[in-house]
């Protein structure tokens, strides 16, 4: 195992090395938050494919792999026809946007008060995504070195922290290149030839597999929609997908890196299900099939190549607990802090007889060290998700409730916003706590890992946007058209002063 420690060792030095070369490129909000918007297709392929390629993506893909053959590719499958949809149908317009957050685009679409409840919603969504990833670190640390749980949740998620905070989306870019890389040497050039090797070849999966596990439905009907409606769904609204879009350095790149990308996961998808079938032979026996992915990397592969393949799976765990943090420090700091700030500047000004004054605020926000700002809420942030990976052990239930509140909440007004002009505020409002309260209801009563959920907080959130956008007031022309001429990217760049911050609702929607 010697040789093992190294090779990990090494690369989570040569990741804190490549995070901290990134501070210096972190020079404004935008760099720190979005890399500058200036991420060509090459770096931004590979960091949108590696924050989308997570843990629960590696250690849950196999796992699905082990308990239904091919049928267990539809969760990363689910995840690539997303990213798919995504760049071709709208990651162009999303990038001209050139905002920062989720939150940020339904505030120029509906109205400041659009959001207040979709940054909660999306700030809970990104933690549990970052909890997630973190506690999946649990399972390479356990491997080689044979600690405590609690102490691989630590190791790991500090140095995630750490990177993330020097430099932000800088150094997260830059790292993700590197993980990238290493995940995809690492789990489809060695350990997925090898375990099939190992286990006899493919003659040999197909004969002592049973038939279910050479059937792409064998999972289900039901449990492959609620995949599709939960995590194709969630691929097109999420802040740590859509924070990834908004470093393009144009709408092109957006949309063809991310088509390469979204067919990278499609092979990742085959590729952990087949592990996993691999795994199912070697091991007939596991009693949890959480740990088919260790144990496939520790019974078949030599050392020093465990070590890189154990290195791949920090990869892709690293890569979407950093995307994760990012996006939830950025919906914290933009979303909710500022709009606290601004609402308690309103108040004072109320009080003390002063008049609302545009530009005075904006000139306060210059006067704010946002990058130290953002730096901070990664951290905090960070110590929390680590606090939540310490008491939480279930990968897929937590990404589960994740994706339940961001799908259910938050894609009907997302996507209404973007293509139905009759959607208004009050619509938009209605479907976020419609949609929400629901979900919540319904997992609470049904279980967590229901497919009620996300199946009746759709529709609800779908009829109340319907409903009550259709019987109150249309969003007013005037502010329909600045909507276009944002969309068609003809608005101001942000960019060129402070950050993007919500404007009046009669003004600036």
């Amino acid at each position: 195992m010697g040789v093992d420690y190294v090779v990990i060792i090494g690369y989570l030095l040569g990741i804190a090395a490549v995070g901290w070369w990134g501070k210096r490129r972190a020079r404004s909000t935008s760099d720190f938050l979005v890399a500058g918007r200036r991420l060509g297709p090459a770096m931004y392929t590979g960091t949108m494919a590696a924050v989308v390629i997570g843990g629960a993506s590696t250690i849950g893909g196999v796992r699905l792999g082990y308990t239904y053959g091919l049928s267990g590719a539809w969760m990363v499958f689910a995840i690539g026809f997303g990213l798919l949809a995504l760049s071709i149908g709208f990651s162009a317009r999303i990038a001209r946007l050139r905002v920062y957050t989720v939150a940020d685009m339904l505030c120029l679409r509906y109205g400041d008060s659009a959001s207040v409840i979709s940054g909660l919603v999306m700030w809970v969504y990104t933690l549990m995504l970052a909890v997630t990833s973190t506690i999946a670190y649990a399972t390479v640390f356990d491997v080689l070195f044979d600690v405590p749980r609690w102490a691989a949740v630590v190791i790991g998620g500090t140095i995630v922290v750490g990177y993330s905070a020097l430099g932000g989306m800088w150094s997260i870019t830059l790292t993700d290149m590197v993980q990238f890389v290493v995940k995809s040497i690492g789990v489809l050039v060695v350990l997925l030839p090898v375990a099939v090797i190992k286990a006899g070849g493919f003659t040999q999966l197909s004969a002592q597999l049973p038939d279910s596990y050479l059937s792409f439905g064998s999972m289900g009907g039901e449990s492959i929609l609620t995949y599709v409606l939960i995590y194709t769904f969630g691929m097109l609204i999420g802040q740590d997908i859509w924070q990834r879009v908004f470093t393009a350095r144009s709408d092109k790149v957006a949309s063809w890196g991310g088509t390469v990308a979204g067919l990278y996961c499609l092979l990742y998808a085959l590729a952990g299900a087949v592990i996993g079938m691999a795994t199912k032979i070697l091991h007939p026996g596991l009693a949890d099939p959480d740990s088919a992915f260790a144990t496939i990397v520790r019974s078949t592969l030599p050392t020093g190549v465990k070590g890189l393949v154990l290195a791949a799976a920090l990869s892709a765990m690293m890569s979407t607990a950093s995307g994760a943090l990012i996006a939830s420090a950025t919906v914290a700091n933009n979303d909710l802090w500022h709009r606290l700030r601004a609402l308690g500047g309103r108040a004072d000004r109320r009080r003390t007889g002063q008049h609302h004054d545009e530009v005075a605020y904006h000139d306060q926000v210059a006067d704010h060290d946002e990058v130290a700002s953002n730096r901070l809420a990664i951290i905090i942030l960070g110590m929390v998700s680590i606090a939540l990976a310490c008491l939480l052990d279930d990968v897929l239930a937590a990404l589960t409730v994740a994706y339940n509140l961001l799908v259910g909440g938050l894609l009907v007004p997302i996507l209404g916003g973007l293509v139905w002009k009759r959607g208004n505020l009050p619509g938009a409002l209605a479907a976020m706590t419609a949609g929400s309260i629901t979900v919540i209801a319904l997992m609470a009563a049904e279980g967590m890992l229901a497919n009620e959920p996300i199946y009746y907080g759709l529709a609800a959130s779908l009829v109340a946007y319907i409903v009550v956008s259709l019987t109150t007031r249309p969003t007013d022309a005037r502010v329909l058209a600045q909507w276009r001429r944002r969309l068609a990217g003809q608005a101001t760049d942000p960019d060129t002063g402070p950050a993007t911050q919500p404007q009046p609702a009669a003004t600036s929607l």
